[in-house]
């Protein structure tokens, strides 16, 4: 039985879709102003991943995530740099999709703008004006906190006490300081769109409300984020979205915690934030995505180099288990038959392992989704395939039905559902750098071919050595040579 931990309610509990056998799930997306940085990375793996999960679960999983692409920061990055900022918020939009890449996150099923979805907007604020719960003043229109009872059930905090600790200025066109636009008064210079009340754009809230009822429809399942959208941005949609509809916006909120580093926070204002395309210039995205997974997606993470070092090293362990299977594989499939088998406790032991971490892994992820724990039954797995296949070094013939079981343990939970196992050249930026290093990789590995042919030790020595010291790993095997690419030191 799966168990969520749902915000709204500070408890796990039981997962029950609206649709059996069906989960709608909503994503916030980046505000596309920049290259995304490792704080908009996390949800984006760990969100991929619950969808995978889900999917392997047997259910079939309606993703939606959302770009911003018009907003104040987007306005000004714009006049800084001097262009358009609807270019300005689609260049960003490409860039976001390459680093999604790297990362191996599947795009979502709908990935709607709020500049394409103007009408829906318009429409639901419109609504809300007329239900009382919204009010015009100065061109622009304002959400009436004080019309909502419910506001602050997500938080757990009264209006009282968010009004006493925030920090707003003050605004002679609203009726309340926490009252928060739904549509914002065109200035001169800035991007508008006509409506009922002049020209301008939305407020931030309204898009993601407008966009997932248009998408998902009212009472849907899931619905993500970083932590620190609880206040304001999702306590405001679900005020606006359950006072225009009066019905249940959403039945799980999910939330991923904090990436620190050093302990503190990991953002802007402080000088501390990382883009991912500066961490994939230094680790491959698989090290990276794995990393982002070693730790429970609601406890805080802590970011240094050390770490990821450290998250290669693992995932190092699960790759050359699964690369010894596969070669154990062809051998096996090379092999006459009537060699001796491998011995029977050796072969059952690996057979009790095999469906033993089927259970741990599904036990793992139905606890509210602890990729961590996941990631340690199949270290453990890792052991027991291991000692098979030492025991197989003696002579003895693996049963190629028992190794075929094995490997796909990997594909399926560390593969499909973890999303760990790809090679990392395959979403590498743009496709011509990754294809580039690896024509020249192959080409060095055939000379240093050639020269092990002549006995020529020291040239291939040479290749192989230089060849590490650029974080090139070579591994000579039946088969012939492989390599991978590892992160600095």
């Amino acid at each position: 039985m799966l168990r969520v931990f749902n915000t709204l309610s500070r408890n796990k509990e039981e997962f029950v879709p609206r649709i059996e056998d069906e989960v709608g799930m909503y994503v916030c997306g980046p505000t596309t102003y920049n290259f995304i940085h490792l704080g908009n990375a996390r949800p984006m793996v760990v969100f991929d991943t619950v969808r995978r999960y889900l999917e392997y679960s047997g259910y079939k999983v309606t993703l939606v995530q959302n770009f911003t692409d018009v907003d104040d920061k987007i306005i000004n990055r714009a006049n800084e740099e001097g262009m358009d900022p609807g270019k300005l918020a689609e260049k960003y939009i490409q860039e976001y999709f390459k680093d999604a890449q790297r990362l191996n996150v599947r795009d979502a099923d709908v990935q709607p703008k709020v500049t394409e979805h103007m009408a829906e907007i318009i429409e639901m604020v419109d609504g809300l004006i007329k239900k009382g719960h919204a009010y015009e003043s100065g061109g622009s229109v304002y959400f009436d906190v004080q019309s909502f009872k419910d506001y602050g059930k997500l938080s757990g905090r009264s209006l009282e006490d968010m009004k006493a600790g925030a920090r707003v200025e003050v605004d002679a066109n609203k009726k309340h300081p926490l009252d928060f636009a739904l549509w914002k008064a065109s200035k001169e210079g800035e991007p508008a769109w006509e409506s009922p009340w002049g020209p301008g754009r939305p407020g931030w809230h309204i898009e993601c409300s407008a966009m997932s009822l248009k998408y998902l429809g009212n009472g849907f399942d899931i619905h993500g984020g970083g932590y620190d959208l609880v206040f304001p941005h999702h306590e405001n949609e679900i005020a606006q979205a359950e006072a225009f509809s009066s019905e249940t916006f959403v039945r799980y909120w999910v939330h991923n915690g904090f990436i620190t580093v050093n302990e503190e926070k990991m953002s802007k204002s402080l000088g501390n934030f990382f883009l991912v395309r500066d961490i994939l210039d230094k680790f491959p995205g698989d090290v990276v995505r794995f990393y982002l997974l070693s730790t429970h997606y609601r406890s805080p993470l802590d970011f240094d180099d050390a770490k990821l070092t450290a998250a290669a090293k693992g995932l190092e362990r699960i790759k050359s288990t699964v690369a010894a299977l596969d070669e154990a594989v062809e051998a096996a499939g090379d092999q006459a038959q009537g060699g001796q088998p491998v011995p029977s406790g050796e072969t059952a032991q690996l057979q009790e392992a095999t469906s033993k971490v089927y259970e741990d892994f599904k036990r793992a992820m139905d606890d509210d989704f602890n990729t961590a724990l996941a990631g340690a039954a199949l270290f453990d797995y890792c052991k027991a395939v291991n000692s098979y296949l030492n025991a197989c070094m003696g002579g003895c013939v693996p049963d190629i039905n028992i190794l075929s079981g094995a490997r796909e343990v990997f594909t399926t939970l560390a593969g499909d559902v973890l999303g760990i196992l790809f090679e990392a050249g395959e979403s590498a930026e743009g496709g011509e750098d990754s294809q580039l290093i690896e024509e020249l990789v192959q080409l060095l590995l055939e000379i240093r071919e050639e020269a092990r042919g002549k006995k020529d030790w020291a040239t291939a020595d040479v290749i192989r050595d230089r060849l590490g010291e650029i974080g090139i790993e070579i591994k000579d095997t039946p088969k012939g040579p492989k390599w991978n690419i590892y992160p600095e030191k």
